[in-house]
């Protein structure tokens, strides 16, 4: 499965390769998405999606231009620092393009289906 979503906000755009688990499945089924991004901690931003189902998902092992899901919050991560791992991070994909954009990201967000 080739699955590449874009995240957009005004006029900055990041591409997502996602991969095939289930969680990562989930939130495609979900798009197009228009949602409030988060700052959070000196990172990460985060949005909030319908819950993941996150059976035969990888851990995460974070780093910049990852995509993943922390299960505990409920939340979709858009790393754009290094991370590592931590206990119920899922791994959804990795940023094809825009990676320098991440950090940009601002109000709200729209998320789609890249044909």
């Amino acid at each position: 499965m080739n699955q590449i979503i874009m995240v957009k906000s005004n006029d900055v755009k990041i591409l997502y390769k996602l991969n095939d688990s289930q969680a990562a499945q989930s939130l495609y089924q979900q798009l197009p998405l228009k949602v409030e991004v988060e700052n959070y901690s000196h990172d990460e931003k985060i949005f909030y999606p319908k819950k993941l189902n996150v059976s035969n998902t990888p851990k995460a092992n974070a780093k910049t231009g990852t995509l993943a899901y922390y299960q505990p919050w409920g939340n979709v991560v858009m790393f754009y620092k290094n991370f590592g791992m931590a206990a119920g991070l899922y791994e959804l994909g990795e940023v094809l393009e825009g990676k320098d954009n991440i950090q940009k990201l601002s109000g709200e967000i729209k998320i789609e289906v890249v044909d």
